[in-house]
């Protein structure tokens, strides 16, 4: 399953990157709204891949702060794993994190890249069973609940409409990495 995620994005970043390379840039600023996908490496406990999604808006110019920008970013986030042993007994657990960031956009001369840290608070769902000899030993050992959110992202414009977008810090995974395109007007 990795193989087939990771040549599929591959596939897609190389059939947008080729003809787009020379596109005017706009970068980003107030108003710019975006939302993408990414996959998620380097994942936690036994999950290998993580799939997820951005989606955020830029509200405000940061003029007393290096001429950055505020935005604000969605971000939610999918991955599981299962083990099965001794017939039908078995373990899972999937993870569900929420979060909503404040993020910092540094002021770039080069408007195709949008390097950004963000912080903020996150909700994350928790579901587990550790089924043995019919009874589940999870009950109560995981749950849902608040927990901080740092990161660090950047995004590297392709066109004006699209970007190579990658986010590392609390969620999913180590590492997540996709595409966002820009929806709306905004600059």
């Amino acid at each position: 399953m990795n193989r087939v995620v990771a040549r599929a994005l591959l596939v897609v970043v190389a059939a947008t990157v080729a003809p787009q390379v020379s596109a005017a840039q706009e970068g980003v600023g107030v108003g710019f709204t975006d939302i993408g996908a990414v996959v998620g490496l380097g994942g936690i406990g036994g999950a290998s891949i993580s799939l997820g999604g951005r989606y955020e808006k830029i509200i405000k110019p940061l003029p007393d702060l290096g001429d950055g920008l505020l935005g604000i970013q969605l971000g939610v986030d999918w991955w599981s794993w299962n083990y099965n042993y001794f017939g039908s007994n078995s373990s899972s657990i999937s993870y569900i994190p929420i979060g909503l960031t404040a993020n910092y956009h540094f002021k770039m001369e080069n408007k195709k890249i949008d390097p950004f840290l963000g912080a903020g608070l996150g909700y994350q769902i928790v579901n587990a069973s550790c089924v043995f000899n019919g009874i589940d030993y999870c009950s109560g050992s995981y749950s849902s609940g608040i927990y901080f959110v740092t990161k660090a992202g950047i995004r590297y414009f392709m066109s004006q409409a699209m970007a190579l977008y990658a986010d590392v810090g609390v969620g999913a995974a180590t590492l997540n990495a996709g595409l966002t395109w820009k929806i709306g007007s905004g600059s």
